[in-house]
């Protein structure tokens, strides 16, 4: 076997095992704080919104939350007041709705004896809650399983054709993907109307996913900056995920009477594929972003995979990307301050 080749196998293995997204060009001014006393704000989500792999990241629950997350530029904008309970690797039912047991950090490494669940994330909104924010459903969909399957199947077909949709829409994956939607679409309901019923004020936010491939045009097979091993035929399929995802996310926040913000369409152009200076996405190996020199040390998963990126970011907003979120959260929940006041 070439070596060229026994390489991609090495790396598409190790990423089948692993359990796990300079100053911003986005950045818009700080937001005035707000002119009355200040509001409660509660941000519930995964590793999206918990910023992970931006610098500086929190080192003692495994969540790996940023301090330069949309919810925490979010909340410094606003002059508010923050109880950030996103946490990394969360579910709709596995993370808010109840407690999370499966922390992927970072860091990366955990310690000894692991560590300790977290309490469901709902219970972080009370009756003194005023605005809250949403952003999940990825892995309750099983996205990085999803990317996992697509790079094993990539190496598999030396990068030609488009395996891993035919697995997920015509092949054997279809139906526990079609069962993961329909059980995201009932968990997403019950989390809103858990969210009304605790906190019968509050404002709520669902923030949708960022674009990661919606052009393709610039990525390269093989480069683990990018998307790795996953085909270029395969990468429209996970562009249409993504957006199937967002699509059950706006669905259910019209139902719920929640404002949906649409990080997606203005992200389109900034995605895994894109020229370095114009990327708002982390691809599968790459350098971290955010002030400071703290460093996420690989596993030994991570260690097998090629390319000299310091870590495995795994498709996660870098800096660039999270204030981008934050732009638009900012926005959308400016307006539901003012209401209500």
């Amino acid at each position: 076997m070439p070596s060229r080749t026994r390489s991609a196998v090495v790396a598409a293995l190790a990423l089948m095992a692993l359990t796990a997204g300079p100053v911003p060009a986005t950045a818009a001014p700080p937001a005035a704080p707000l002119d009355h006393t200040a509001l409660d704000y509660t941000a519930l989500g995964d590793s999206y919104s918990a910023g992970a792999f931006v610098r500086p990241w929190a080192t003692n629950d495994g969540c790996g939350r940023s301090a330069s997350s949309y919810p925490q530029q979010t909340a410094r904008r606003l002059g508010v007041r923050l109880t950030d309970a996103t946490c990394s690797a969360a579910e709709v039912r596995a993370g808010v709705l109840e407690p999370q047991t499966e922390l992927s950090g970072p860091p990366s490494v955990p310690p000894r004896n692991g560590w300790a669940p977290r309490p469901a994330q709902i219970k972080a909104v009370t009756a003194a809650t005023d605005l809250v924010t949403l952003g999940i459903g990825g892995n309750s969909v099983g996205f990085i399983d999803i990317i996992k399957k697509c790079v094993e199947q990539g190496v598999a077909a030396f990068g030609i054709g488009s395996p891993c949709s035919t697995h997920y829409t015509r092949g054997p994956g279809a139906g526990p993907l079609n069962g993961r939607f329909t059980a995201l679409e009932a968990d997403f309901a019950t989390v809103l109307k858990e969210i009304k019923a605790r906190a019968p004020r509050a404002k709520v936010a669902v923030v949708g996913y960022p674009a990661i491939v919606a052009d393709r045009t610039g990525c390269s097979f093989g480069s683990w900056r990018q998307l790795g091993t996953v085909t270029k035929g395969d990468m429209s399929f996970l562009d249409t995920l993504e957006r199937r995802v967002n699509t059950v996310l706006r669905a259910q926040a019209q139902r719920a009477g929640a404002v949906y913000v649409d990080t997606y369409a203005s992200s389109t152009g900034h995605g895994v594929c894109a020229a370095p200076e114009q990327r708002w996405m982390y691809g599968i190996k790459d350098n971290l972003t955010g002030p400071g020199t703290q460093s996420d040390p690989p596993s030994g998963l991570c260690r097998m995979v090629p390319g000299n990126g310091e870590a495995c970011t795994v498709l996660h907003p870098n800096l660039r990307g999270a204030t981008h979120q934050a732009d638009l959260v900012t926005r959308a929940l400016t307006g539901l301050a003012a209401r209500s006041r």
